[in-house]
């Protein structure tokens, strides 16, 4: 379970911090439908914010994962 929550933490994590720099400097004009702020339409205007909390929830899950393999070594 740890795992699986670590990568979707570091992907969550990729892409706050693509989705911030695409949409502030314009890099990675290839990878622009690859970017969850770039394909949800609810999102548009708001793409900085969104890219932002994305990055944040990315390193929330990582925290959790790190916390929950310290638990487990505690058994």
């Amino acid at each position: 379970m740890k795992a699986v929550v670590e990568v979707f933490g570091w992907l969550l994590v990729l892409q706050g911090i693509g989705g911030l720099l695409n949409t502030l400097f314009g890099w990675w004009r290839w990878a622009h439908g690859l970017l969850v702020v770039n394909v949800l339409p609810f999102l548009d205007g708001y793409e900085v914010f969104a890219a932002i909390v994305i990055g944040v929830l990315g390193f929330a899950l990582l925290a959790v994962a790190g916390s929950a393999g310290r638990a487990e070594e505690g058994r």
